[in-house]
């Protein structure tokens, strides 16, 4: 497990006499103080591992006799001989509407994709990348006062409450799964964003671009552009609706004052209501 939603979930699992955690694994390269704390406190295995799939972890966690292996925001791949440890298997909960939004960074992709809801999925894992049968999903709607921090935030209070209902699921044997495949033969995958996937291309539309701030504003890397080879933080934009189509250079800066930019973008303008430069721009300043 890892972060907040981990945090989370360890409390929730924790408070119910029915259930013993005998071991919390961390990411590797976790520098998570608060998951060391709680194993200290609770006098609970506190592992780290490069690689999960050794042999040499194999060997350390069969030790454990556990029923049930429960992945809450790691990230390394379960293979065949893991999987098969417990009894029960092993089950992940994913911030995604599966078989739609497999992968990563998977709500920042929803709020591009100009999507109105997001899935919360928890599924069993098998040798596939987020293609184990469900055992429970539910949807939250977006509104477009929705920004990456405000979904990571609900994300994080309501993927523990699945996952544990899903944990108790299993223990009463009342899981009914789900194929994936019965509710679409393929669904789709989403790529990590990487350095450099921040730049503002503003040839895009309007709605497409204020879609595209939202989604990677803090905690995100915050959407970039460039002036006068200065680079621009852009974290915060408004959708005009009513704005006229028309034709212009995209990127232009149609009006400057020290609350608000209206930009030029592919189809219509956008503005752009918080930001960080290091020079001065004035109407007439092209964005690149």
């Amino acid at each position: 497990a890892d972060g907040p939603w981990g945090h989370r979930t360890f409390e929730k699992i924790l408070s119910d006499k029915d259930y013993e955690i005998k071991f919390v694994c961390v990411r590797y390269s976790s520098n998570d103080l608060k998951f060391e704390n709680y194993c200290k406190k609770y006098n609970i295995a506190y592992l780290k591992h490069k690689n999960i799939n050794s042999v040499e972890f194999l060997n350390q966690i069969k030790d454990y006799n556990c029923d049930l292996f429960v992945s809450m925001s790691f990230n390394q791949i379960f293979k065949s001989e893991i999987i098969k440890i417990p009894p029960l298997k092993i089950i992940n909960c994913h911030a995604g509407k599966l078989p739609f939004y497999r992968g990563r960074n998977i709500i920042n992709w929803a709020l591009i994709n100009d999507e109105i809801e997001f899935g919360i999925t928890v599924h069993f894992i098998d040798e596939g990348i987020d293609t184990g049968d469900i055992i429970l999903q539910r949807t939250f709607p977006i509104t477009d006062s929705d920004t990456y921090s405000t979904l990571l935030e609900k994300a994080y209070i309501e993927c523990p409450d699945i996952l544990f209902e899903s944990i108790k699921k299993i223990k009463e044997k009342n899981v009914k799964k789900i194929k994936q495949n019965s509710i679409h033969p393929i669904g789709f995958y989403c790529p990590k964003r990487k350095k450099g996937d921040e730049r503002i291309n503003w040839n895009q539309s309007s709605r497409d671009l204020f879609n595209f701030i939202r989604a990677i504003s803090l905690p995100g890397p915050q959407a970039r552009s460039f002036i006068e080879n200065e680079e621009i933080y852009i974290e915060k934009a408004e959708y005009i609706k009513v704005a006229p189509k028309y034709i212009g250079i995209p990127g232009a800066v149609l009006f400057s004052s020290d609350e608000e930019l209206i930009v030029k973008t592919k189809d219509t303008f956008i503005r752009i209501t918080k930001w960080s430069s290091n020079v001065k721009i004035k109407a007439g300043s092209r964005l690149k």
